[in-house]
């Protein structure tokens, strides 16, 4: 096993790796930039090195420079977190080079399924079935506007080498085609240095359920059952949940199975995760891409598998055979994640950095939360607006759901704008708790919102009735008390208006 572990990362996964080689013994090696000096996972871990200013193009993503730093600081592994250099292959690489170990897939495998392209076409080879659409790049606009109208429309226009909801878009009919695929490629360009785009058949009112899938170098491969992810904002989920509200144990046995053919066909060694879309109706189901490395929604799967996911990494990574069988993976209760970002959810979730002047995290059974900041702490413009990973474990959803409104309602955070309003909120929602998800679930919800919300006139009358009422019912009790009557005492009075004037 490791003595000594440099994770490249920041924040709560940084935070979440650094715990877990704490529990296994190992020593911590922790990178930061200029903005993290003072940074939760800095102040955990055993060591921290600077490695350069803000931006992560010179700091976190200068992979040179946290390969040096492991060198001298005596590190034997690198573990990447996600996002950042988690699923760059040439990354990978260079560790090894280094004589380090990297602790996640080989490079093969990770560029195997790093293009949308490649996976599809291994996924049709292996078997799985994918939702229609096109196994090269779109080449022109007239190749799209061919290929649309032999699918379909609505299309979905995605950049092959894209993520988190980038070089993507929706396009219901003919006439909005130009445009989005002028869009979808710069987009593209832009954040992966490619714009190759593909074009798929879109789903009407999909879930998007994920499997969780772990192997090692002894030919082992498992499944660890699903998760739904279908609650996302700008193709971004924000709402993870473990099982799956549709999910039957045959149609969970059958994405398994699939899930595990992807992995088995690109050699695949660690944790990673198989994406599927559902048809709302039937319940059949397409691969859509697999993500090469630790989700962000792990929580949720641990908490019902009682599997330590990250622990079990290390572990791969050392050389050692996964530590439980398909058959010793049993759902035990029903787990929610909420992802607390620093955003505001009433102006589309824009980004709300500053510091934090109050926190306080909720607390008792069944709950918990990987963070990664504290009170005093600013929340950077430069990098993922996440605080935390928040999540717990009910014995069936509607406990979960019950334990989480509670949980939510004791969560304090003040300094910033945060994601908690909208969560208290979904959680008693009819919608939600009825368990219909799908891709558009937070578009509906935002439509009901606003029927449901009285405009600002009604509003301002509202408050000014409220107010007029209340004055009333002083004076009246006012004299109440002045005049002699066979009523309530003085003490009882005194008491009443005492209540009225702490509401």
């Amino acid at each position: 096993m490791f003595k000594k572990i440099l994770i490249a990362n920041r924040g709560e996964i940084a935070c979440r790796v650094i715990r877990a080689c704490r529990e296994m013994r190992i020593g911590t090696v922790a990178v930061y930039s200029d903005v993290d000096r003072d940074a939760l996972h800095v102040r955990m871990a055993d060591e921290a090195f600077h490695i350069g200013p803000a931006p992560s193009s010179e700091s976190y993503l200068r992979g040179e420079k946290i390969i040096d730093v492991a060198r001298r600081s005596g590190a034997e592994a690198i573990h990447p977190g996600y996002g950042f250099l988690s699923e760059n292959a040439n990354f990978v690489r260079e560790v090894t080079k280094a004589g380090l170990t990297f602790i996640g897939p080989p490079p093969e495998a990770m560029e195997a399924m790093g293009g949308k392209i490649s996976a599809r076409k291994i996924a049709i080879a292996a078997g799985v079935p994918v939702v229609p659409g096109t196994t090269e790049p779109i080449s022109s606009y007239d190749d799209a506007e061919k290929t649309a109208s032999r699918f379909g429309y609505p299309v979905m226009l995605k950049a092959s080498a894209g993520g988190g909801g980038k070089g993507m878009r929706l396009v219901e009919d003919a006439a909005q085609l130009k445009s989005a695929l002028a869009t979808a490629q710069s987009e593209a360009l832009a954040s992966f240095g490619d714009d190759a785009v593909y074009i798929e058949k879109a789903i009407v009112r999909p879930r998007h359920i994920e499997i969780q899938v772990f192997s090692d170098s002894h030919g082992n491969h498992t499944y660890l059952a699903e998760r739904e992810c279908s609650i996302q904002r700008r193709h971004q989920k924000v709402i993870e949940e473990a099982p799956s509200p549709i999910n039957s144990a045959e149609l969970r046995k059958e994405m398994g199975e699939c899930a595990v053919m992807v992995a088995k066909a690109v050699d695949y060694v660690g944790a990673g995760t198989v994406e599927f879309l559902v048809s709302d109706v039937d319940h059949s189901f397409y691969f859509l891409e697999m993500n090469t490395r630790l989700q962000v929604e792990h929580p949720v799967t641990e908490l019902v598998t009682g599997i330590d996911l990250v622990r079990e990494q290390i572990r791969v990574a050392a050389g050692e055979s996964l530590s439980f069988t398909q058959d010793d993976v049993k759902l035990v209760g029903h787990a929610i994640e909420c992802r607390i970002y620093a955003e505001d959810p009433a102006n589309n979730f824009l980004p709300s950095p500053g510091r934090i002047t109050r926190l306080r995290v909720p607390q008792g059974p069944g709950v918990r939360d990987d963070g990664g900041v504290y009170e005093g702490i600013d929340v950077s413009i430069y990098y993922d607006p996440m605080i935390s990973k928040f999540a717990v474990l009910g014995r069936d959803r509607a406990e979960a759901i019950d334990r989480m409104r509670r949980a939510l309602s004791e969560y304090e955070i003040a300094g910033i704008k945060t994601t908690l309003p909208f969560f208290r909120e979904v959680m008693e929602d009819e919608e939600f708790q009825s368990g219909k998800l799908d891709t558009g679930f937070i578009s509906r919800f935002s439509e009901r919102r606003k029927t449901t919300e009285p405009d600002q006139e009604t509003s301002d009358l509202a408050i000014v009735a409220a107010a007029l009422a209340s004055s009333k019912q002083r004076a009246e009790v006012a004299s109440s008390v002045a005049a002699p009557s066979n009523g309530p005492s003085r003490w009882a009075m005194s008491g009443r208006i005492a209540m009225q004037d702490n509401r």
